[in-house]
């Protein structure tokens, strides 16, 4: 893959996926439970009033999708929803070893329920992990939002 731009913060993150969407109609995001959830809802506020709709699945469990919906409280995951969508977002939580997930089972169930018509595949992840689990060339990005996270914990 190469280099098309580089940002910083969570601005250049937010920003960064909006412009990548901007053709999208149907976006679904699919990562662990509570750890990609949280990350999901944060990159689809600011397209949360673009008229996308957007659905969240949890690991591989397609039939358990949910809308994700702007609420008084922000992006919430809602009812069960129909996960077609011309846009996947998989985020780097599902490619940690310790979770688990088969590559090649979430590239089928991508191929065959989620991108049936065709579509982009995004990744969003930390610290080149698509990567360093041999991802991108089983999922065959069409972009991949990578971002490194420094932290400073201070004390009075």
């Amino acid at each position: 893959m190469k280099e098309i731009s580089t940002s910083s913060g969570l601005g250049g993150i937010l920003n960064g996926f909006r412009n990548l969407v901007k053709e999208s109609k149907r976006i679904t995001f699919i990562g662990t439970p509570g750890f990609c959830t949280p990350f999901a809802e944060l990159v689809a506020f600011p397209i949360k009033d673009a008229g996308k709709a957007l659905a969240y699945i949890a690991n591989l469990d397609f039939d358990s999708a949910k809308k994700v919906v702007f609420t008084s409280h922000g992006m919430q995951l809602s009812e069960t929803t129909d996960a077609t969508a011309d846009t996947a977002v998989l985020f780097g939580g599902l490619a940690m070893p310790k979770i688990g997930i088969d590559a090649y089972a979430l590239k089928s169930m991508i191929d065959e329920r989620i991108l049936v018509n065709g579509g982009a595949i995004i990744g969003v992840g930390f610290m080149d992990i698509f990567e360093q689990m041999g991802w991108n060339d089983i999922m065959d990005f069409d972009y991949v939002i990578n971002t490194d996270a420094s932290v400073r914990i201070l004390k009075k």
